[in-house]
């Protein structure tokens, strides 16, 4: 599984969180693993490297949201659409939080989730908060 596959499916999930409570999210992980299994061939690694991540950002919401919150003025994450939302936490976990994912990068593929996921605006308005949030230091 390529490393864009693997991030769709850590959007997929995450995206669940809006969803169900903390408590439920475990059950969901699971079941989501068990429908990729059943539409693709999926490798151990790739398994891993999916729920490992999703926890990671899980753990980092509230500091992801409240860099968001400083950094989208007039925005608060509530009045976010929920795919913007999430696409945006993705990203900002790469790109404030994995040193593996060079900022450009994480940026670059948050624009392409808000074109295949987003609505028509998502792209240019995902590109404006990570723009505003490049290059900040924490």
């Amino acid at each position: 599984m390529k490393r864009r596959e693997q991030r769709e499916c850590i959007f997929q999930l995450l995206f669940r969180v809006e969803f169900n409570g903390r408590e439920e999210m475990e059950e969901q992980a699971g079941l989501f693993v068990e429908d990729l299994k059943e539409e693709s061939e999926v490798r151990e690694e790739d398994e891993s490297y999916i729920l490992v991540k999703y926890k990671k950002v899980i753990e980092k919401i509230p500091e992801i949201d409240a860099l968001l919150e400083e950094t989208s003025r007039g925005w608060k994450t509530s009045r976010m659409g929920k795919v913007e939302l999430t696409i945006l936490r993705l990203a900002v976990y790469e790109m404030k939080f994995d040193e593996d994912i060079p900022e450009k990068v994480a940026i670059n593929e948050a624009i392409e989730l808000s074109k295949k996921f987003g609505g028509d605006d998502a792209p240019a308005f995902v590109n404006g908060v990570l723009a505003k949030l490049a290059g900040k230091k924490q």
